[in-house]
């Protein structure tokens, strides 16, 4: 694995989960890490974590729902590092498991708000800044349930879907740039929204989320040179559209 270092890395829903153990490997290759995410405290044993790493990190809690601060937060990296490396646009919510017809509005609305409208919020604020990299990469996490959905899931799986689909336009626009730009489908995993999308399930059945970070962080490097397609966690690879089953 190449190293990261000086490489600048956004990671979103970086508190907990996925996302919280992959802006920590990021961190241990010598990537500085800006981890974004809503829980002060999540964010803040983040920090010790990659402090004890030898690593560094900038903490920004916020709440993905104001996207006047998410266009702030591109502000504020380009004045203080001008530019980007890499993005992981890992920050989700469930909403409920529930057939479609009896979801109640509000969830829906809050769904497409923090899994769809303030990812391409994220992409539009800092695309000037990943394009500045040298080898720009940016990751948007996916599920499987946009290429398979699943009855009950319907929030979820078309936000999911939505989020690919923006993944596949971006990298179709950045194609003739260093940037390169991939959806990443992690599988089932150990965190808190698949217990509580599946609460019947034994957790210890399932990859330990720094499992699927191992595999995230090398294709944040320069040596990863894909774009506009599907990274499978469990197959650790990668798969053209449209994708097989």
């Amino acid at each position: 694995m190449a190293s990261l270092d000086g490489r600048i890395a956004l990671v979103t829903g970086a508190s907990r989960g996925i996302g919280y153990w992959t802006a920590l490997a990021l961190a241990r290759e010598g990537a500085h890490v800006i981890a974004v995410a809503r829980t002060t405290g999540g964010l803040e044993e983040l920090d010790d974590a990659i402090q004890a790493a030898g690593g560094s990190s900038t903490l920004v809690p916020m709440d993905l729902t104001d996207m006047p601060a998410i266009d702030r937060l591109g502000g504020a990296i380009n004045e203080r590092w001008g530019k980007l490396d890499i993005l992981v646009a890992n920050a989700a919510v469930l909403g409920t498991i529930s057939p479609i017809g009896h979801v109640e509005a509000k969830v829906f609305d809050k769904v497409m708000a923090i899994n769809v409208t303030a990812t391409w919020r994220v992409i539009r604020s800092v695309e000037p800044l990943l394009i500045k990299s040298d080898a720009g990469r940016a990751l948007l996490l996916s599920a499987g349930v946009a290429e398979n959905p699943r009855a009950f899931w319907g929030p979820y799986a078309a936000s999911k879907a939505a989020v690919e689909s923006l993944a596949r336009t971006w990298a179709a626009e950045t194609v003739k740039t260093p940037l390169c730009v991939n959806s990443v489908n992690p599988g089932a995993t150990r965190t808190a929204m698949r217990a509580l999308a599946v609460p019947g399930e034994d957790p210890k059945t399932l990859p330990h989320p720094s499992e699927v970070a191992d595999r995230l962080v090398p294709l944040c490097g320069p040596d990863c040179t894909e774009t506009g397609r599907l990274f499978r966690v469990s197959d650790n690879r990668f798969f053209d559209y449209p994708v097989s089953q």
